[in-house]
């Protein structure tokens, strides 16, 4: 595997790929990494020629200072990590060769509806920074294949509408959530739950087996046209569930799984999303319920 610090580096080295007609995968992450990156790694490899992966804690995406400074740092085992994937390229730069102008005053983007629903409406600002430094990153890379986790269903979505404001060609491929053996979703913060902490979060993913088990119990049989009862009776039962497991609940929600705008009388395409902190940790997760 070969550790680029520099975009020039980064951009010659892969250059000579392209040139010898190799397709490229790109895989960003804020490091510390699990086996639920080592899979985007995984199908980037079955998809693409050569396979890039960015270790980048991106300062403009964090609206709580905080949360930044506390974010983990695991770059040694990152690295033995990706070596044992197979990855071929291991971009790790600085926050000045992503901002050489620093971080005040940088473009804004029109992410439409998808700023203010949601995480956009609990983490203002944040997808902003995403498309910032996602739009440096793809620039850099100019890869044939993106691929992200699903876990961060939204963030996708943006990404997604972010590829369009650029006119990159690359494709997102938006790749399944991976669990740990109870469910929970891999994510860098659980490195950061106490053990006790870490056994309660599952209450996340059990709200959300609840809601989808729910939604299939018998509503539709007489063609239910008004489900508006039925989606508060549920999400109401998931903030209950969760609360009783010690987790501060931001939002409950069944949307539509392709905008996050409330769901039309009598649609059965639904998705349901949680975001809910554990002690000072902040989960997300979500899970289609059709």
């Amino acid at each position: 595997m070969i550790l680029l610090k520099k975009v020039e580096d980064l951009s010659r080295w892969l250059g000579k790929q392209r040139l010898a007609g190799e397709s490229i995968g790109f895989v960003p992450t804020m490091g510390a990494l699990h086996e639920g990156h080592i899979s985007l790694i995984d199908i980037s490899k079955k998809t693409a020629g050569f396979t890039v992966c960015s270790i980048f804690v991106n300062p403009t995406q964090f609206n709580d200072p905080k949360d930044f400074q506390k974010y983990p740092i695991t770059i040694e085992k990152d690295i033995q990590m990706l070596e044992k994937a197979g990855t071929d390229v291991l971009f790790l730069p600085e926050v000045n060769e992503i901002y050489p102008q620093g971080i005040s005053g940088l473009e804004k983007y029109d992410l439409g509806r998808l700023e203010s629903l949601l995480e956009g409406a609990f983490r203002p600002g944040h997808f902003q920074g995403v498309c910032q430094v996602m739009r440096r990153l793809l620039e850099a890379v100019r890869a044939d294949h993106l691929f992200m986790g699903q876990k961060d269903y939204q963030q996708c979505m943006v990404v997604r509408r972010l590829l369009e404001i650029i006119g990159l060609p690359t494709l997102l491929h938006p790749c399944p959530i991976v669990r740990e053996a109870d469910g929970l979703a891999m994510s860098s913060r659980n490195l950061r739950l106490s053990d006790e902490q870490r056994k309660k979060s599952v209450a996340i993913y059990q709200a959300l087996a609840r809601m989808k088990e729910g939604w299939g119990e018998g509503i539709w049989d007489e063609g239910v046209a008004d489900i508006s009862g039925k989606i508060e009776e549920l999400t109401w039962e998931a903030l209950s569930f969760l609360e009783a497991h010690d987790l501060r609940v931001d939002y409950v929600a069944i949307a539509d799984p392709v905008t996050l705008e409330p769901l039309a009388p009598g649609q059965r395409d639904a998705i349901a999303l949680v975001a809910a902190f554990m002690g000072e940790v902040r989960l997300i997760d979500n899970m289609s319920l059709s």
